[in-house]
């Protein structure tokens, strides 16, 4: 048996209990990936940390031009303080955020998968009140697009189940 032989018969031997589980990938052929894109009506931003999520949403599942179903969010963010020196000066701290979703069907405006998800970024606060005000907003962003990215594949392991 050549290398090239080994390497197939390898590779089909590692996929074999995949499949047995009933893995199939996201993106492949009747993958959930391809059942969002474009299918999705995302509820418009009205601040800045919703327009940079709707951004990275419209980015990962495509803005739908016949969209079956609507996603609903709502943000949440709470500042805590990480560091702190023996004078009371914050040096560092976490922007934690909570993003709360609702997906209905448009139409009969029936849930059909809901939740929230949930991550944090931090920022220093050691420079000036410029350099500090824009490494917050940078870390908000950053914030908006891991919630975001997490959005996305909580909706793809559960759109298997209604898209």
């Amino acid at each position: 048996m050549s290398s090239s032989d080994r390497r197939s018969f390898l590779t089909l031997l590692a996929a074999a209990p995949l499949a047995a589980c009933g893995f199939a990938p996201v993106y492949g052929p009747n993958g959930a990936g391809g059942a969002l894109r474009d299918r999705l009506r995302i509820a418009p931003p009205d601040t800045r940390l919703g327009f940079v999520l709707v951004a990275r949403l419209e980015d990962r599942l495509g803005r739908a031009s016949a969209p079956t179903h609507a996603l609903g969010w709502e943000i949440t963010t709470d500042d805590r303080d990480l560091a702190i020196t023996g004078t009371d000066d914050i040096t560092r701290t976490n922007v934690i955020g909570t993003l709360t979703f609702a997906v209905t069907e448009i139409g009969s405006d029936r849930t059909v998968q809901s939740g929230e998800v949930s991550t944090f970024t931090a920022y220093s606060t050691t420079g000036s009140p410029v350099s500090t005000t824009a490494a917050r907003r940078d870390a908000e962003d950053r914030l908006m697009v891991a919630l975001a990215d997490q959005l996305v594949s909580r909706l793809l392991s559960g759109a298997t189940d209604w898209a």
